[in-house]
């Protein structure tokens, strides 16, 4: 087993405007040179910002933003993901993509939707997960409000080996995120990789960052500094995480459940 090369990318984001964020994203990532990482997070909703203008702005799988990313993972030689509204027949999701370098992807519709910000009102909830795999490393990515609901999140068996989140947000909880975060690392044995937006969107609601890469052990690997742009590669050692899994096996006296 290698270990695993992520580069996390803290951004701001153009209020509902997918071409000036292709631009900007575009821009920031030409200073990764092409194989120098394995996989590359971006924020969630990425090219829009968290909007519920669904019905005026969204993009199908065939989008621009799609094949953005489509054209940007095989020029790095790496996978990319990150989430985007996506209209696919007559709904729309929070859909995050796993684009992989040869143009073949996945994709996982945000199951937990944020009604308080009436997200659920807009957008279709997914009903599964997926757990992707990269240079033998198990991935399993979620999207923003997923954080708080830890049965979602809960790692059966060592079904993977990193935890993915990526947000919009904002400032007013950054403590819970910060929390959750370490806490879901610990409950199950994994890496999380976690990449919010910084800066204020279309309802001058302010997100402050606090991006963060995090061992198994509830350690921070890397926590980007608040409130700042941010471009960085961040090595998760395969070896520390397989060697504390083998010293401390809490997960042999987990509690069994179904989910419903």
């Amino acid at each position: 087993m290698e270990d695993l090369r992520v580069t996390i990318v803290q951004s701001p984001l153009h209020w509902e405007d997918i071409k000036a964020n292709i631009a900007m994203f575009g821009k920031t990532l030409s200073a990764i040179a092409p194989g120098s990482t394995d996989l590359i997070v971006l924020p969630e909703m990425f090219s829009t910002g968290f909007s519920m203008n669904a019905k005026a702005i969204a993009e199908d799988m065939n989008g621009e933003a799609v094949n953005w990313m489509r054209k940007t993972a095989a020029e790095k030689k790496c996978v990319l993901t990150g989430s985007l509204m996506i209209k696919d027949g007559n709904n729309f999701y929070n859909r995050l993509v796993w684009m992989k370098s040869d143009g073949s992807y996945e994709t996982y519709d945000k199951k937990h939707l944020f009604r308080m910000g009436e997200e659920n009102n807009t957008y279709t909830k997914g009903t599964k997960k997926i757990v992707v795999e990269l240079k033998g490393w198990k991935i399993c990515p979620l999207v923003c409000y997923d954080l708080r609901f830890p049965v979602w999140s809960r790692n059966v068996n060592q079904a993977y080996d990193c935890l993915i989140y990526v947000a919009n947000w904002p400032e007013v909880r950054s403590y819970p995120w910060r929390q959750l975060l370490i806490a879901r690392a610990i409950e199950n044995q994994c890496y999380i990789v976690a990449v919010n937006r910084v800066g204020k969107d279309g309802h001058n609601m302010n997100h402050d960052g606090y991006s963060a890469v995090i061992d198994s052990k509830g350690h921070y690997v890397k926590e980007t500094t608040p409130n700042e742009p941010t471009l960085e590669t961040v090595t998760l050692s395969w070896k520390a995480l397989e060697d504390f899994r083998k010293a401390f096996p809490v997960g042999l006296d987990a509690d069994p459940f179904e989910l419903k």
